[in-house]
């Protein structure tokens, strides 16, 4: 609290500073072919400031009165451009990327175009496609500057993981997808691994990797694909970096309670520019502080050199990486039996990275993009009966897991007329290796001594390796005066060198075919029909039995075929409504050969996703409809809100669909935000989702198998059959900002779940414990027998509400 009174003092203190000016640079290109533009008029809307980019397509305006504005470009046959929120300031320069689209409008209809300024839909995508810039990222209220919190506020974007973890994971859950349906790409280059403490397998974890300091821009498409890009089925998300200051050496320093970040860029020769910085994490101090038993602990960093190799051809070079650690430790309040269950959870060490190369070179009408890239992953879990022993007798799980994927893809980009064209290929190498040990389940035995239930444990050791490949091609075509109507076919076939039949492309080929029709000067009707695959996880493919066999070889890819239309109204050029259907159909969707049952009705919260045998016989399907309202800054008000209502079911070995482990059926979500004079602002943002299905336990078998598992038995008789009470989350923020000469500061005061609100959770299984916690409590006053039959189960609730407030800054310099 002094911490607090201590920084109010200071935004008091500071206030009456006067106004300081700062510098927005960047380069104009054309979309479609990444030449330079020359003559685009550049001007922040409500000020008579403006410029034209030059001879080589740079821009630079200084001298800016410190602020936000929205930042509009223009050139005659090009359609207008808003990038709005950029904020100014005396500490870092603004760089900013323009990529403007040809329009077919003649000059007396720029009026009529100027609504499109907004839109971010693409020929290829002309639906189902949302932007955020890097302001946005960096004041959501409650994002903590990570992207994957962030897009939480996006139609159809579940938040957090399952069984009422929202608050706490990074599982991206796209219209009833599975979290590991999604893909990554900076820059060009594919990122398997986003997220601190990844699910192996899936995706999320606590926090997210990428530093914001980087980011120009993120796009999310949830359907409607693009052929270029491989292994989607619910999402293609493309994180923009900005290249580095080519002017002079600038960086940042933000702290927060959470992480301490440093970021440092500049100009390394004439034509080459870098981008540099460092993480440190402070959660598992805050956690501690505020009494949560969660305890990441984590470095990260990430870097990126761009080279202009000349005036065609550019270099890009990037990494980033990250070393992890996480265990669950007891806090000061609470009892024997909740205590001894955080015990029991596993402790996490990682450590991943990817690096990469990028070349673009400029071709006549298009471009040719060459990457080469390299991700690794190592991953070790261990956990035990109870955390304060280490005996080999009382080890509940083991993993020892690696993975590496080396891959290099091109593709080739063209424009002529009114036709656009791409084609290109990817290959990759994978490698996989895995020690895993699992106690499934405990011997059961009844009161006669006779055999109710083997025991199961689950043990392999596996080490494989295979090639990936693939190939696309894309055609866009604009139709009617106007250019009213525009139509794009894509086609794609994916192969590998591992499963059965894996190596015939004519057992994946996925065409998909998109249409936007504009129906008015602001409407826009869009539509899109396609097949996507996507291989099983290497978890799922390395698995092998007791007797060394590669049991899931005969795996199939899995398929979901999507069905979408939408309406788009674009009133003005800062404001966007979109309103979506949605269905997905899946097939050859893995499903567990022990229990019969879809991994997508299991959930997200795994240490790891498929060790164990499958069958590609699942069926699935997701369903549902998306209203979205968008408003840019205008009057120093920007706002975003979104109502997705879906369903999400998967079938087993049975065949009877079941909502999935993340059927939360309702999603909304809203974020308004606030400009004020004098560098401050406020936001305020409001998250809901109905309650998550799960599986509750099968007591009879929990008490007896609970002494050598550490844990409950899922009655999967009744999978999915009950709901948690819904998830509610309200967050706030406020900064205020501070200019100097060349530098500036941003304070700001972030609260996550500001009003208390108690979110549930799935409860767990333990047996209550002595007073002193020196062992189970009994019903006869005995030891406790091996069968726990005169123990006292319990189901422990975790449902106290948590508030989590920041206190930080950012320094740029």
């Amino acid at each position: 609290m002094k911490l607090l009174y201590l920084v109010l003092f200071l935004l008091i203190s500071f206030n009456g500073l006067g106004q300081s000016t700062g510098i927005l640079t960047g380069v104009v290109r054309d979309r479609k072919t990444q030449e330079t533009i020359p003559g685009a008029t550049i001007v922040l809307e409500g000020t008579s400031l403006g410029v034209s980019s030059d001879a080589e397509g740079r821009y630079r305006l200084s001298e800016i009165p410190t602020g936000s504005y929205n930042v509009r470009a223009t050139l005659v046959g090009y359609e207008p451009l808003l990038r709005a929120n950029v904020v100014i300031t005396s500490g870092n320069a603004a760089i900013i990327s323009l990529e403007l689209s040809g329009s077919s409008q003649q000059l007396g209809e720029v009026q009529v175009v100027g609504s499109r300024a907004i839109r971010v839909a693409t020929a290829e995508t002309p639906l189902s496609v949302q932007r955020i810039n890097t302001e946005e990222i960096k004041s959501n209220p409650g994002g903590n500057f990570d992207i994957s919190k962030v897009i939480q506020t996006l139609p159809g974007v579940g938040g957090g993981g399952t069984g009422g973890t929202s608050g706490f994971r990074n599982d991206i859950i796209i219209r009833g997808g599975a979290p590991n349906e999604n893909v990554y790409y900076l820059d060009g280059i594919e990122v398997p691994v986003i997220n601190h403490f990844q699910t192996q397998g899936s995706g999320g974890g606590p926090t997210g990797i990428l530093n914001v300091s980087f980011i120009e821009d993120v796009t999310l498409s949830s359907s409607a694909f693009e052929a270029r890009y491989d292994n989607a089925l619910s999402s293609v998300l493309q994180f923009r970096q900005r290249d580095g200051n080519p002017d002079r050496v600038q960086g940042n320093v933000r702290l927060s309670g959470t992480e301490v970040a440093g970021t440092l860029e500049g100009p390394l020769a004439r034509n080459t520019t870098f981008l540099a910085s460092a993480r440190r994490s402070y959660l598992q101090l805050l956690f501690k502080a505020i009494d949560l038993p969660i305890r990441p602990n984590y470095w990260d960093f990430q870097y990126k050199v761009t080279t202009k190799l000349s005036p065609k051809t550019t270099l890009t070079s990037l990494g980033l990486g990250a070393i992890d650690h996480f265990e669950l430790a007891v806090p000061r309040k609470t009892s024997p039996d909740k205590e001894y269950t955080l015990r029991s959870t596993p402790t996490i060490d990682q450590w991943n990275y990817t690096v990469g190369l990028a070349l673009r070179q400029l071709l006549p009408n298009g471009y040719l993009n060459v990457a080469l890239s390299r991700t690794q992953l190592d991953n070790k879990l261990d956990q035990f009966e109870d955390r304060t022993t280490t005996e080999e007798a009382d080890r509940v799980l083991l993993t020892r897991s690696g993975e590496t994927e080396n891959k290099l893809r091109l593709d080739v980009n063209k424009s002529v007329g009114r036709w656009q064209y791409a084609y290109g290929a990817v290959g990759q190498y994978v490698q996989y290796d895995s020690r895993f040990f699992n106690r499934v389940r405990s011997e059961m035995r009844d009161a006669q001594g006779n055999l109710v239930s083997p025991q199961v444990n689950v043990r392999f050791q596996t080490a494989i390796d295979f090639a990936r490949f693939g190939t696309f091609g894309q055609l866009t075509r604009t139709l009617l005066p106007d250019d009213r109507l525009t139509l794009s076919a894509g086609l794609r076939a994916n192969g590998n060198s591992f499963t059965d039949g894996g190596a015939n492309l004519l057992r994946t080929l996925s065409p998909r075919v998109s249409a936007s029709y504009a129906l008015a000067q602001r409407w826009n009707l869009n539509a899109s029909v396609g097949r996507y695959y996507k291989i099983p996880p290497s978890t799922i493919l390395g698995f092998r039995d007791e007797a060394g066999q590669a049991i899931n070889q005969k795996a199939r890819y899995i398929r979901s075929d999507h069905y979408v239309a939408g309406l788009e109204f674009l009133p003005a050029a800062t404001t966007r409504f979109t309103l979506e259907g949605f269905y997905k159909k899946y097939s050859h969707y893995p499903v567990s050969v022990r229990d019969g049952i879809s991994l997508a009705n299991l959930g997200g919260d795994f240490a790891a996703l498929g060790n164990e045998a499958v069958q590609s016989t699942g069926l699935g399907r997701a369903y549902g409809a998306e209203l979205f309202f968008q408003q840019k800054l205008t009057r120093k008000i920007f706002a975003v809100a979104s109502f997705t209502a879906f369903r999400s079911e998967f079938s087993g070995v049975d065949g009877q669909f079941r909502p999935t482990a993340w059927d939360s059926r309702f999603l909304a979500s809203a974020l308004l935000g606030r400009k004020f004079s004098k560098g401050w602002e406020m936001g305020f943002k409001y998250r809901f989702a109905g309650g998550s299905p799960y599986t509750p336990f099968d007591l009879e078998a929990s008490q007896a198998s609970y002494l050598a598992v550490g844990r409950g038995v899922l009655d999967y008789s009744r999978l999915n059959t009950v709901r948690l009470g819904n998830f509610q989350q309200f967050d706030f923020r406020l900064d205020k900002k501070f200019n100097w000469r060349r530098t500036s500061i941003d304070l700001f005061l972030d609260v996550q779940n500001a009003f208390l609100i108690a979110n549930p959770s799935t409860p767990s299984y333990t047996f209550q414990r002595t007073a002193d916690n020196s062992g189970f409590q009994t019903t006869d006053g005995q030891p406790i027998r091996p069968d726990g039959s005169n123990g006292l189960p319990i189901l422990l609730q975790d449902d106290d509400p948590t508030v989590t407030p920041t206190i930080g800054f950012i320094l740029e310099f």
